[in-house]
């Protein structure tokens, strides 16, 4: 077996080892605005993420990413996203006063992502990488 195979091979069972498994709690979770909620509600919500909230509903604002479409439940959608995965290891939740829901399909579209931030126990994990990348 080659060096460079050896290497790997070490990496990955390293990575296994030390990489905590999900568990059903920790599947990609995505905060976003239930279609059913009225404007009204979904605009006081929306004001309180951006605000209040500390949520950074940059990307919402006219020529960025996430403005189009222009609707108010997207707007929402993004800026409860943004808040719930900076605050869920802190206990921020997703309820916006019943004006959110919880989704496991990305709700990303074209340039616009909506951010994951993972999660175990409680806490953001921040994952780096230990293998060498390639500049091309």
């Amino acid at each position: 077996m080659s060096p460079l195979l050896v290497k790997i091979t070490l990496v990955l069972l390293f990575m296994s080892i030390i990489i905590p498994q999900k568990s059903v709690a920790e599947y990609e979770q995505w905060c976003i605005a239930d279609e059913q909620t009225p404007d009204e509600e979904l605009k006081v919500a929306l004001d309180w993420a951006c605000g209040e909230g500390g949520a950074d509903c940059s990307k919402i604002q006219v020529n960025q990413a996430c403005y189009f479409p222009n609707t108010m439940t997207n707007h929402a959608s993004y800026a409860f996203n943004d808040y719930f995965q900076r605050f869920k290891h802190k206990g921020g939740s997703c309820s916006f006063k019943g004006a959110a829901m919880i989704t496991e399909l990305d709700p990303s579209y074209n340039s616009c992502k909506y951010e994951f931030i993972p999660c175990f126990r409680g806490k953001p994990i921040h994952v780096i990488s230990i293998l060498p990348t390639s500049p091309f």
